[in-house]
């Protein structure tokens, strides 16, 4: 049997080897696709970081501004405790209905056109006024 034959006499034929620079440019193509998805991918993430900071800031606004108008502060304090600690450009309400004291804070997002989005948190408190006071 000759070495250019298989076991069951059919021939085997050697490819014939790649000529050099036929894929040359494939790698440059492949990473022109992958590159701007990967960086969009990467500022979905960012913005989504900052979305989620600016709900953790409009949640402890809320709160601190609870705290402080169940303590009975005046009402600019009460606001001025509220807007340190909620994001830039944040809305803050305050309102008492019957024992309660409630606070909302509206921040919008940053972020181009639709990536915009509005913020909320509200948190209530005790009013200290009431406590140990028979209806």
């Amino acid at each position: 049997m000759r070495s250019s034959e298989t076991g069951t006499g059919q021939k085997c034929r050697a490819r014939a080897p790649a000529r050099p620079g036929r894929d040359r440019g494939a790698v440059t193509a492949e990473a022109a696709m992958v590159i701007p998805a990967l960086v969009a991918f990467a500022l979905v993430l960012v913005w989504a970081l900052v979305a989620a900071a600016a709900q953790i800031r409009c949640v402890d606004a809320a709160r601190a501004g609870a705290r402080a108008a169940a303590r009975s502060e005046p009402a600019a304090a009460v606001l001025d405790a509220a807007r340190a600690a909620a994001p830039r450009q944040a809305h803050v309400e305050v309102e008492r209905s019957g024992e309660l004291w409630r606070v909302r804070v509206e921040a919008p997002t940053p972020g181009p056109g639709p990536l915009t989005l509005t913020l909320s948190a509200e948190a209530a408190a005790l009013a200290e006024d009431t406590v140990g006071v028979e209806p």
